[in-house]
């Protein structure tokens, strides 16, 4: 008789996040002791099945791909907690594989969504702490699946309708879980 795996080490300072996707696996190691808040967000979010069966929604290849917020009929799951103070003074810094929080203008309103750097961008990093300053908030770095995500930054995206930068075929989340 086989036993059941040992829960994941929720305590753990560098726990790993698995992005089980239709286009393959992602392998994301986040950083507990340099983005507490963020990282905690996440864990939270898949912890609950937040994330299962959204899709990577913004696409970008040379910059990013984004998700964390809408389903594969583009319908905003709406989180439940609350939005994270920005920590991307953390020293972190936005380069290739590394994972962000996506966030609105405001630069404490990161709450689910997330994004993977598909090259590096400086432009985003932190600088001070005003309006223009901010940043992104670097969270972690993928540690397994850089071709998926590489794959994902080639699909056909379309400009059509309120968000451009979709794809066409939605890339879907099949499910998220701490490693």
């Amino acid at each position: 008789m086989s036993k059941a795996p040992p829960p994941p080490d929720l305590g753990n300072m560098t726990p790993q996040v698995v992005l089980e996707t239709n286009m393959g696996t992602i392998v994301m190691e986040l950083d507990r002791e340099k983005s507490p808040n963020s990282t905690e967000s996440i864990l939270d979010h898949v912890q609950n099945g937040f994330y299962d069966g959204l899709t990577f929604h913004r696409v970008i290849p040379g910059f990013m791909i984004q998700a964390g917020g809408f389903t594969p009929d583009m319908m905003q799951r709406q989180s439940n907690r609350p939005t994270v103070q920005n920590e991307a003074a953390n020293g972190l810094k936005n380069t290739r594989g590394t994972i962000a929080m996506a966030r609105t203008s405001d630069p404490h309103s990161a709450q689910a969504q997330f994004y993977i750097n598909l090259v590096d961008n400086d432009f985003l990093n932190f600088t001070s702490e005003t309006p223009n300053g901010w940043g992104y908030a670097v969270v972690g770095h993928v540690v397994e699946g850089m071709d998926v995500v590489d794959a994902i930054a080639a699909v056909q995206t379309s400009t059509a309708g309120p968000m451009g930068d979709v794809p066409v075929e939605p890339v879907i989340i099949e499910k998220a879980y701490v490693k």
